[in-house]
C-alpha cells in the first residue's frame, strides 16, 4: 500500500532543527524530500555534540535526515538558481528557514516560485517572523535566545538560582511539528480547493503558544507568579507538583492530594496548609520523608494509592529500557559512511500507511545528479557540476 504522503514532493532549503526535523517527520510518511545543501554540506554537519563528530557528521544532522534525498549546489550561482527553479516547478511544497529576504534575492523567493508552480506551498520558518521589530534589527533567531526572550527561560529553576532553560530545543522542536501541521493543512487545502499558499511559523510565536494556559491565567487572572524556592516543578503550580529526592535519586509527584501525600509517608498532617500560597512549606516537609526512601520504594508506596508518581530517568537509561522491550521508537540504518547507525524511529503511527525507513541520512550531494538528472540534460549538469 502506498504511504501516507507517497507522491508528494518536498523541496527542502533548510538546516539546523526546525526545518530538518519538519521535513524529516513529511519524509517518513513517504514524501519525496529533496535536500539542498552547500557543497560542503549543511551547516549542521560540522555541529559538534558533547565536542565530538561521528566520522565528520554530527549526531545533530544524522538524527533529523533520514529518508531525504541529497542534492549539493552553490546557491549563489546562476546555472544552480535556475536548476532549482525548474527543480521548484516539479514539486508540491518548498520549505526555507533562512533568514527573511534571502531566497528572494537568489530568485526563489515565493512570487519566483508561485510563477512556475502556481499551486506550490512555500513554507517558512523563522526566529522572529517576517515583519515584526526583532525580525527587522536582524536579532539571530536561535532555540535559547528565544526561550530567554519569550519567558521560558525565566520559569525554570528555583527563585534562588539563574533562570534554566529546557534540557533540550524544546521550541526548535515545537516549532518543527507546528510547520508539519501547517504543512499538512496546506495540503489538504490544495486538493480540496485547488490553492496555493504560504506557510510560516516562527519560533518566537510558538514559544508564546506554548505558555497559552500559563498567559491565559497572567492576563485574565492578573496576577503574576513568582518561581518556586523549593523547586515546586511549575511556578504557577501548587504543591505537591515537583520533583522529590530520593535516597537514591529522584521521584516526580503530579497533581495530588496533599493530605494524602502526607498521610502516605507519615508526614505531618498538612490539611490546614494551603497547596498554593504555602507551596514551598508543604514541599519542604514532604521531602524531609522522601529523602530516606529509595526511588523505587516511593513508587511502591504512592502509585498503588492513586498518586500519579514516576522516577526520574537520565536520558540514557529511557533508551536501554526501549532498546530491552524491541520499541520500534529505535530504528537501526546502514549508513554507506558511518555503518550501522541507530537513531529515533517516527512517532507517528498509522494502521494502515505506516512509516517506513527507506534510506539512511544521505552524505553530502549523494543524489544530486539523481535528482537534477530528471530536469536537465547532460550538458546542463555537466556545466553545473563544473560550478560547485
Amino acid at each position: 500500500m502506498p504511504a501516507a504522503l507517497d507522491g508528494i514532493r518536498v523541496l527542502d532549503f533548510t538546516q539546523m532543527m526546525l526545518g530538518p526535523y519538519a521535513t524529516q517527520l513529511l519524509a517518513d510518511l513517504g514524501a519525496d524530500v529533496i535536500k539542498i545543501e552547500r557543497p560542503e554540506g549543511e551547516w549542521e554537519r560540522g555541529l559538534e555534540m558533547m565536542g565530538e563528530l561521528i566520522d565528520g557528521d554530527s549526531a545533530c544532522f544524522l538524527a533529523m535526515n533520514r529518508n531525504k534525498r541529497s542534492v549539493a549546489l552553490d546557491l549563489k550561482s546562476e546555472l544552480a538558481q535556475d536548476a532549482l527553479l525548474r527543480l521548484a516547478a516539479t514539486c508540491d511544497v518548498l520549505v526555507e528557514n533562512f533568514r527573511p529576504g534571502v531566497l528572494d534575492r537568489l530568485g526563489l523567493g515565493y512570487e519566483d516560485v508561485k510563477k512556475v508552480k502556481p499551486d506550490i506551498i512555500y513554507c517558512s520558518g523563522t526566529g522572529w517572523g517576517r515583519d515584526t521589530v526583532f525580525a527587522k534589527e536582524g536579532r539571530p533567531g536561535q532555540d535559547l535566545l528565544i526561550q530567554a526572550m519569550s519567558g521560558l527561560a525565566a520559569n525554570g529553576g528555583t527563585r534562588q538560582q539563574a533562570p534554566t532553560p529546557a534540557g533540550t530545543s524544546i521550541v526548535d522542536a515545537s516549532t518543527a511539528l507546528t510547520l508539519s501541521n501547517g504543512i499538512l493543512a496546506a495540503l489538504v487545502a490544495r486538493e480540496r480547493q485547488g490553492i496555493g499558499q504560504r506557510v510560516e511559523v516562527d519560533l518566537f510565536s510558538t514559544a508564546i503558544s506554548l505558555q497559552c494556559q500559563e498567559i491565559s491565567a497572567l492576563v485574565n487572572q492578573r496576577q503574576e507568579w513568582q518561581r518556586s524556592e523549593t523547586g515546586v516543578g511549575q511556578p504557577w503550580l501548587s504543591a505537591p507538583f515537583g520533583i522529590y529526592q530520593a535516597a537514591d535519586g529522584h521521584v516526580a509527584i503530579a497533581m495530588a492530594p496533599v493530605a494524602r501525600v502526607a498521610e502516605l509517608l507519615g508526614a505531618p498532617d498538612l490539611t490546614d496548609k494551603d497547596p498554593w500560597s504555602d507551596r514551598d512549606e508543604v514541599k519542604e516537609t514532604l521531602e524531609q520523608h522522601t529523602r530516606d526512601r529509595t526511588a523505587d520504594d516511593l513508587i511502591e508506596l504512592l502509585m498503588p494509592a492513586g498518586i500519579w508518581c514516576a522516577r526520574v530517568r537520565s536520558t540514557k537509561e529511557a533508551v536501554d529500557e526501549l532498546r530491552d522491550q524491541g520499541s520500534d521508537l529505535i530504528v537501526t540504518v546502514d549508513h554507506p559512511q558511518h555503518g550501522t547507525l541507530e537513531l529515533i524511529g517516527c512517532p507517528i503511527r498509522l494502521s494502515e500507511t505506516p512509516w517506513d525507513l527507506r534510506y539512511a541520512p544521505p552524505t553530502t550531494g549523494q543524489h544530486t545528479a539523481d535528482v537534477l538528472g530528471e530536469i536537465l540534460d547532460d550538458r546542463e549538469l555537466a556545466a553545473l557540476v563544473e560550478t560547485r
